[in-house]
């Protein structure tokens, strides 16, 4: 069973929701920057696009990394690592960019609005 938790933003607020199966299996072999349709989660009208998340570790998602592989990439200041001193490099744990097993959360913004407020769908859940 697999269960994933999930970060909606909007509009500079977030909703926290937990789903397990048969919903989370929509969710897997997806990438960061797919979208995917509201009806999934209840809220019809809705789409969302998938922004990050993390991996069971707490390792980052990275956008530019293929597949689902855990990889440790030597970085600058940017993505996931910001260098105390100018030219400072360091090795980071990743995630790649598709969801598996292994996602334990996933990051939402909502690209399209349904006719009801998010808070008022997510309320009673």
């Amino acid at each position: 069973m697999v269960e994933y938790k999930l970060v909606i933003s909007e509009q500079g607020r977030s909703i926290a929701r937990t789903v397990a199966d048969p919903q989370s299996a929509g969710f897997l072999g997806k990438r960061i920057g797919e979208t995917v349709g509201g009806e999934l989660l209840g809220a019809g009208g809705y789409t969302f696009r998938i922004t990050g998340g993390t991996d069971k570790s707490g390792f980052p998602m990275r956008p530019d990394l293929p597949g689902a592989r855990q990889v440790r990439l030597y970085v600058g200041d940017g993505f996931g690592f910001h260098a105390p001193r100018r030219g400072m490099r360091k090795r980071r744990t990743y995630r790649g960019n598709t969801i598996s097993e292994e996602t334990v959360q996933i990051n939402l913004i909502v690209d399209q609005k349904g006719s009801k407020p998010l808070a008022e769908l997510f309320a009673a859940s």
